[in-house]
């Protein structure tokens, strides 16, 4: 069963949570605004179902409540931010304004993020600088938790879905378009809620631990546990790559390797942030009038489906908002009861959680 809860609601529910174990000023609300804002564009994977594995990080020491990022290596231009294990909200928030304010003094800037608790959508940092009026582009990849993605050609995994992220600011007539993509073939958080909704997933996407493809999320909670495949084969298996080294090695956050793995319930991520002022390389009409009539162009294809027009990145998820924003966001059944589980062990009470979701 899935039940629609509107999103207001469900933010004070989730804010209350993370007040109660512990998050102070204005913490809980960041949480809650990254948090529902992923539901309301569609992207339940990263949307209010992980904080119940955030609130156990809590309890398990792993993710420090109210701690705050820090420039820990200063080139100008260049800096290494350290998130000290805090929440990702707050950390990645802050690691792009220190790299706004960077990018507006040198016209770029590149920021190296390392040891934040899990960032969760990385498109909300692009959109955070597009709506400074920058171009962003990131590269992520996560320390802490097992391995969950083989490289291509391989069986046993590797990494995680490591994500690639672009954003582009908007003009007068264009929305911002960003890009937001998971390295494997579906992300993680796709196949929790696939089996918490007792759902299969599609085809081509996931392995057993025989290396026999399979729709079945459960593999990826089984021991020996199965493997997410890369997206696209070869290509998707190099941009994981290349996601993990550059922001393990530059961020100095490390690479995950056997020798590396934290054995822990955290899920610490690392991410190289290019942040490039575009008014320091063309004139601000050049650049608008670019992208509306490349933007133009581009929808203007005629679609395969006469009843689904041709979308470009950044779309889907507004479209997805308005709806939920009108209708409710469906949370099912397991997920529910972990959030209650969650509002219990920091004593807010399900009955509390259940009345506020009425």
């Amino acid at each position: 069963m899935t039940r629609l809860i509107n999103h207001e609601k469900l933010h004070s529910i989730i804010a209350n949570i993370c007040g109660h174990s512990g998050s102070e000023g204005e913490e809980p609300g960041l949480v809650a605004d990254n948090l529902v804002m992923a539901n309301l564009m569609g992207h339940d994977s990263h949307g209010v179902g992980m904080l119940p594995r955030y609130i156990e990080c809590v309890h398990s020491g792993t993710l420090n409540s109210n701690a705050s990022a820090e420039i820990v290596v200063d080139s100008g231009a260049l800096i290494v931010v350290d998130g000290n294990a805090g929440y990702g909200q707050v950390v990645g928030g802050q690691a792009m304004d220190f790299g706004i304010e960077r990018a507006r003094e040198h016209g770029v800037a590149i920021v190296a993020t390392r040891n934040s608790f899990h960032l969760c959508r990385i498109g909300a940092w692009a959109e955070r600088c597009a709506e400074a009026g920058f171009i962003s582009m990131h590269h992520t990849n996560v320390m802490g938790r097992r391995p969950l993605v083989a490289p291509f050609g391989g069986i046993e995994p590797r990494y995680v879905t490591n994500p690639y992220t672009i954003g582009l600011p908007a003009t007068d007539e264009s929305p911002m378009t960003v890009l937001d993509l998971a390295t494997s073939g579906l992300a993680m958080g796709k196949v929790r809620v696939a089996k918490n909704k007792g759902e299969q997933v599609p085809e081509g996407v996931l392995l057993d631990s025989d290396g026999n493809q399979t729709t079945d999320p459960n593999v990826m909670y089984s021991d020996p546990v199965g493997a997410v495949m890369p997206f696209g084969g070869h290509k998707g298996g190099g941009m994981a790559l290349m996601n993990e080294l550059l922001a393990g090695i530059l961020s100095g956050g490390q690479t995950m390797r056997g020798d590396t793995l934290l054995k822990t319930d955290a899920i610490i991520n690392c991410m190289l942030s290019i942040i490039i002022d575009p008014a320091k390389l063309v004139d601000n009409a050049f650049y608008a009038e670019e992208l509306d009539a490349t933007l133009k162009w581009v929808k203007g294809s005629k679609p395969i489906d006469p009843n689904k027009p041709v979308l470009v990145p950044g779309e889907p998820e507004q479209l997805m908002k308005a709806a939920r924003e009108a209708e409710g966001i469906p949370i099912d059944d397991n997920t529910w009861e972990e959030i209650l589980v969650a509002g219990d062990s920091v004593g807010f009470g399900r009955n509390r959680i259940i009345d506020m979701s009425v």
